[in-house]
């Protein structure tokens, strides 16, 4: 009804002004009214700071790369209780807000398709098509027209730009991991050489690796003899006797 440019000129435009109420007329004095000021507590405070769009939009990415972390590095504890807390705070904060879900969701998938990039490479689609869901959905996250609530593109270029950086890491580390060669696991008996230590009526053994197996030969080996290993049957490896230019050794 009314503008001024602080309380004092509010006070003075109020004076004399009637309001009905219960059917009664009451006449405002506040020309000489005393100002009693109300300072917020901390808990209204750390509420307007977590409730900034910005702010909170934040702390929604770092729970979510917080989780991220821990689950491509179990075990490393901080990654997943910073991104724990800092999620729930953010989601706290954004019930406060006219958020749109759909947008949420899109963030969200758009994650997930990371992760799933991660887990299941698939040579960028996957994680070109999370970069833009989690684009899209950072749009259209707040769902008002107040200026106010909107997220700053500068900041979602941000956090795309960093789901960008995260995903062609991702990349790299998976081509290097696929052209390294196998270090561990059963594929690594195989061709491998070693001693055989008893040939009993139970079966025969040898170390391999350092370890003593339980071994099953195509030809007869003895005691001491040298034997490679040509194939796995469960807990049993299937050796031949290794032959050099004199014969078996």
């Amino acid at each position: 009804d009314m503008i001024a440019v602080d309380v004092p000129q509010l006070l003075t435009q109020l004076d004399g002004l009637s309001i009905p109420t219960q059917g009664r007329e009451h006449r405002l004095s506040t020309k000489a009214a005393n100002i009693i000021e109300y300072q917020p507590d901390w808990r209204t405070r750390v509420l307007a700071v977590i409730t900034d769009p910005s702010i909170a939009y934040i702390l929604l990415m770092v729970g979510f790369y917080g989780l991220l972390f821990e689950f491509l590095s179990p075990g490393a504890i901080a990654p997943g209780v910073i991104g724990g807390v800092s999620l729930l705070v953010a989601l706290y904060a954004l019930q406060l807000m006219p958020v749109s879900y759909t947008g949420l969701a899109l963030i969200m998938l758009g994650l997930g398709l990371l992760i799933a990039e991660h887990s299941a490479p698939g040579f960028g689609i996957l994680g070109l098509g999370g970069i833009v869901s989690f684009g899209i959905g950072s749009v259209m996250l707040i769902d008002t027209d107040t200026p106010d609530y909107r997220i700053p593109w500068e900041l979602i270029g941000v956090a795309t730009a960093t789901s960008v950086i995260f995903l062609l890491i991702v990349l790299r580390l998976v081509m290097h991991a696929r052209r390294q060669p196998v270090v561990s696991g059963p594929k690594t008996m195989i061709a491998a050489t070693g001693e055989v230590l008893e040939i009993s009526d139970d079966g025969a053994w040898a170390r391999i690796h350092g370890e003593v197996w339980r071994i099953r030969a195509n030809a007869p080996v003895s005691r001491g003899q040298i034997v490679e290993v040509v194939g796995i049957e469960g807990l049993v490896l299937v050796v031949e006797p290794v032959h050099t230019e004199g014969g078996t050794t």
